[in-house]
């Protein structure tokens, strides 16, 4: 149908030009579609029903664990009803929320004697991971305590813990994409900390990236270097 894979989103197909283009995602058999035109959509819509036998659900407001709202102002995503399941899945359902996802100036290591189960432990850090989609606010708490899954002891379980308290107060959090009413920049910052890994005296870098007011791409992630 003409349609071009994207290089750096192998889910992403694109066809059309920049005022008439069609994007679509692909997650096994379903898909998102999404266009500068409405009647384009409409159009592919049909050479697929053509082809395969499809339902069209309407508006996108649920997609893999994440809540779409759309109303005249933009666009909302959230994942309120998965957040509570992983405070289900910890047992920490109805607990006193935290003001912040981690204590400042935190400094875990890989020397804490008293272990804990790890594969509870991987849980909640891959389920913590998943929920980062649409929380920007708790990427390097939960990259953070990732460095400790090989051998998660208490002191790193009671970190993150903290997350989860931090999440039970702030269970609506979410991204919002307002409408872009004039033109819009992309702007990006990045900020590292100073061997922030006491056990290996490795840095984490910290990257965000704005269209206009929107945050669209972000990433906490340790270097690979020894700072020095």
């Amino acid at each position: 149908m003409g349609f071009k894979q994207s290089a750096h989103e192998v889910a992403v197909y694109r066809r059309g030009s920049v005022h008439n283009v069609l994007l679509v995602n692909v997650c096994v058999d379903d898909l998102i579609i999404t266009g500068a035109k409405e009647q384009k959509v409409k159009v592919f819509k049909a050479q697929m029903k053509k082809a395969f036998d499809m339902s069209d659900l309407g508006l996108l407001c649920f997609y893999l664990g994440i809540e779409v709202r759309q109303d005249a102002t933009g666009i909302d995503l959230r994942q309120t009803h998965y957040a509570k399941c992983i405070l289900e899945l910890s047992g920490m359902t109805g607990y006193n929320p935290a003001h912040t996802p981690m204590e400042e100036k935190l400094k875990l290591s890989q020397e804490s004697t008293t272990e804990v189960d790890p594969t509870h432990y991987r849980r909640l850090i891959g389920s913590l991971r998943y929920l980062v989609h649409t929380r920007p606010d708790i990427a390097f708490a939960v990259g953070y305590m990732s460095w400790f899954m090989e051998r998660p002891t208490m002191e790193h379980l009671q970190a993150v813990k903290r997350i989860l308290r931090y999440v039970v107060g702030t269970l609506d959090y979410g991204l919002h994409y307002g409408r872009a009413l004039d033109t819009t920049w992309f702007i990006g910052y990045c900020d590292s900390d100073l061997t922030g890994d006491v056990d290996t005296s490795k840095s984490t870098t910290g990257t965000m990236f704005f269209l206009g007011d929107c945050l669209v791409s972000w990433q906490s992630l340790k270097q690979k270097v020894v700072a020095l």
